[in-house]
């Protein structure tokens, strides 16, 4: 899925995060630990409402540092944005992906909203064969009879 580089700077209360690529996003928490949780939470929060404004949710940057941990979101979040991101380099409508995924265009809107995707695996079965090559790979389910 994604995962954005976060810089973690200590200070004398912990940590104190920032993420180069969101300019705004930023964090903190007492431990490593908890500042690592809590920039998850606040990389979540900042690309569901850059996605629910309408606004570009940047590509990550590749960062190598050794204050640079990447940090995936919420996996709901990460599977809706990935799935964005798919659907538009194939220069399909969401219209599109639901007629070939067999399934009604307000139920893929929903998988492609960060705040309420939630696919089972059946569906992330008929999406694959809509998507081959795309970041989710599930073994192939036998036909059912």
């Amino acid at each position: 899925m994604i995962a954005y580089p976060a810089i973690f700077h200590p200070d004398e209360k912990g940590y104190w995060v920032e993420f180069p690529d969101l300019p705004g996003c930023v964090t903190e928490g007492g431990t490593l630990e908890e500042a690592k949780e809590m920039a998850k939470e606040a990389l979540s929060a900042m690309l569901e409402s850059l996605d629910s404004r309408k606004k570009s949710i940047p590509i990550p940057s590749n960062i190598e540092r050794k204050d640079i941990f990447y940090i995936e979101p919420d996996l709901n979040v990460s599977f809706a944005i990935s799935l964005k991101r798919e659907r538009e380099k194939m220069g399909l409508t969401q219209k599109q992906v639901a007629e070939k995924a067999k399934m009604s265009w307000s139920f893929y809107q929903r998988i492609e909203n960060p705040r309420k995707s939630n696919p089972t695996l059946s569906t992330i079965e008929k999406l694959r064969k809509v998507f081959p090559s795309a970041f989710f790979s599930l073994p192939a389910f036998p036909e059912q009879n």
